[in-house]
């Protein structure tokens, strides 16, 4: 009895803040596009590949030098005496471990410049998305990965983005 009570008091209540709702201005965030979109974040994506781009090619030298040897073993293995088979197998571990390490390193550097980008942009963008909130007299803001459909209109991301590039 007392479950259906609070049923009914639940229901009248949501009832009555429909009317409100009504009235409620709201708008949609992509906070994640807003953020990757930005002029800053795009010039921190050439500069973050200009600066990483020679690691990252020491890589795939290091990967393909470490596909020939596998393939060479696999082609020419039964044609190479064991001594010669050992020494490629002892290369090819070797390459395999020196891009293991380098690729570690390599990601721990790039989520280090990462963690800096986002630390110096993150304070820019809330203040441009308070800016446009404001600036909309918007009551509620939701995240839009946490919405199944919203018409254009109510989307603030572009907005924000604009905000955000225009800020020095």
């Amino acid at each position: 009895m007392r479950k259906l009570i609070n049923a009914a008091i639940m229901s009248v209540l949501v009832m009555a803040s429909f009317p409100a709702a009504a009235q409620m201005k709201i708008a949609v965030l992509d906070y994640q596009m807003a953020l990757l979109e930005s002029d800053v974040a795009k010039r921190y994506s050439v500069d973050a590949e200009a600066r990483f781009g020679s690691q990252l090619q020491r890589l795939r030298n290091l990967e393909s030098e470490a596909q020939r040897l596998q393939e060479r073993m696999q082609q020419q293995g039964q044609q190479l005496d064991q001594t010669e088979l050992e020494k490629l197998d002892l290369e090819f571990r070797q390459k395999a471990r020196e891009f293991q390490a380098q690729s570690q390193q390599l990601n721990e550097a790039k989520a280090q410049s990462d963690r800096e980008m986002l630390e110096t942009l993150k304070p820019k963008l809330d203040e441009a998305i308070e800016a446009i909130i404001t600036a909309g007299a918007y009551e509620l803001v939701l995240e839009r990965s946490t919405v199944v459909h919203v018409v254009p209109a109510y989307d603030i991301t572009r907005q924000v983005i604009e905000r955000l590039n225009s800020m020095r």
